[in-house]
């Protein structure tokens, strides 16, 4: 076939719309991503009933305890750059609240071994911190955070 010859018939095989060998590429191209799309699907499935935590309202309770404890905080700063250290023993005690907290947050929502003798320290911790921070209620925050750790040592003693 000359050169003249072949441009007519791409001329004319466009002219007409889709080629052979654009559908044939096409059709290749679904047929692909319709088994690829299939593959995940034939995987073996496994199991997630352990991936959240097993204890979701003890988690909230922690959750919500460390929460208050960074307000609490916050406004013990303030009241520090005012020159006021009255709230110096709250802040103290919420920053060890908040201390244990945390990481009792993290074995609580890994459902770790260890949440039983943690549970220990942390109600503890958080009933001294709620002792302290009711010297203080008269601020909201204060009021707050104590009124957190005494939900958090509630759900602790119905939790573990």
């Amino acid at each position: 076939m000359s050169e003249k010859e072949n441009v007519s018939v791409q001329q004319q095989e466009t002219a007409e719309g889709v080629s052979r060998r654009e559908m044939l590429l096409g059709l290749s191209a679904v047929a692909g991503m319709a088994y690829a799309g299939s593959v995940p699907a034939a995987a073996k499935e496994h199991d997630h009933s352990k991936h959240s935590t097993q204890l979701p309202d003890l988690m909230d309770a922690v959750n919500n305890c460390t929460d208050k404890g960074r307000r609490c905080i916050a406004h013990c700063m303030v009241s520090f750059t005012e020159g006021d250290t009255e709230l110096a023993d709250c802040a103290s005690k919420v920053q060890e609240m908040m201390s244990i907290c945390g990481g009792f947050a993290y074995l609580v929502a890994s459902n770790s071994s260890y949440i039983k003798e943690y549970a220990k320290v942390c109600e503890r911790v958080c009933t001294d911190c709620a002792k302290e921070c009711r010297k203080h209620e008269k601020h909201i925050e204060c009021e707050a955070c104590a009124d957190a750790c005494d939900d958090l040592v509630d759900a602790i003693k119905l939790s573990v």
